[in-house]
């Protein structure tokens, strides 16, 4: 039997995006006890995109030349999350995932980064307490939900006005509306930036941007992800994130967002899924009122242990898996 070798860890190549969402597959798909653990996501896809974006960088941990696990490291502004953090089964229990979360925090230093955080499952006393070490504290939980849009025509031509589309701007005017989506995210949460997000989906053609106005004032936009080789597949329209200009009137937004997006979804003949910080219950409540029901849940966990926008009064879509 060969000697152990010590195990390295430095950034995932390409030639390894296979494998690497393998692993993930493998992983997530044995501690949920599927019987096909490769069949866990189906169509969709996490770590080719994340791997091909600016504001991401994804890592490997490698046992020789063997890739035995990875993590992506994302950033949006001065906020910043990761996962999936993923190992192989048969490496489980023996610091991997501790080498990984070291060569992420050094990441996130370097970035500078207000807060972070991360998505994990709340039942899971390993999880919880492997990510308390590195300065994460469980808060809310965090739904992810699903809604099935009625393909309607007429249901559009009701709305007060039709989503636009963000693929379908001219360059200057898809400039002007990305500046529009940062002055609307800052207010929210100084700094958070969803530019990169944003540009990922046009540039990568894994799905859209739904934007909201009123008289040329940008309401709400939504990163809205669906085709083949994204994170949505090509059976689910996944909103990665939105959200809705804060202040009066915020909460009539968002629902209008929302109807955006199961408009675009409708379009498409898929189900919408999303996810929502349970701290932002108004938010929630609005997402029940439409129809939205909760597929599954997970914990929010934030380094500092502080609100962030996961609080009451943001209307936010996102789930940092």
């Amino acid at each position: 039997m060969p000697a152990k070798q010590p195990i390295k860890v430095g950034p995932l190549k390409q030639s390894e995006l296979e494998e690497a969402d393998r692993i993930v597959r493998l992983a997530f798909g044995t501690f949920l006890g599927l019987p096909s653990p490769l069949d866990f996501m189906g169509d969709r896809t996490f770590m080719a995109p994340r791997w091909r974006t600016t504001h991401s960088k994804v890592i490997a941990a490698r046992e020789g030349d063997r890739l035995i696990g990875s993590n992506v490291a994302t950033r949006w502004g001065s906020f910043g999350f990761f996962g999936p953090l993923t190992v192989l089964p048969e490496y489980w229990d023996r610091g991997v995932a501790q080498r990984l979360l070291e060569a992420t925090m050094t990441i996130f230093d370097k970035w500078g980064l207000r807060h972070s955080g991360l998505f994990t499952f709340p039942q899971s006393a390993k999880h919880v307490c492997l990510y308390q070490k590195f300065g994460y504290w469980p808060r809310y939980l965090t739904a992810v939900m699903t809604r099935t849009p009625e393909a309607n025509p007429a249901l559009q031509v009701k709305r007060a006005s039709a989503p636009a589309l963000l693929s379908a701007f001219t360059r200057v005017e898809r400039e002007k509306a990305i500046r529009a989506c940062w002055k609307l995210t800052h207010k929210i949460d100084k700094g958070l930036d969803l530019t990169g997000e944003i540009r990922a989906v046009l540039a990568q053609r894994t799905g859209d941007v739904v934007l909201t106005s009123t008289r040329g004032v940008l309401d709400a936009f939504a990163v809205c992800l669906n085709g083949s080789g994204s994170e949505g597949g090509e059976k689910t329209c996944y909103i990665k994130f939105g959200a809705a200009r804060g202040g009066a009137g915020a909460g009539e937004r968002f629902d209008k967002l929302l109807d955006a997006c199961e408009d675009f979804a409708g379009s498409r003949g898929v189900i919408v899924e999303a996810g929502v910080n349970l701290a932002r219950e108004d938010a929630y409540r609005r997402m029940r009122s439409h129809g939205y029901r909760v597929a599954m849940q997970g914990v929010a966990m934030q380094r500092p242990h502080a609100d962030g926008f996961n609080r009451a009064g943001a209307y936010v879509i996102d789930d940092w898996r």
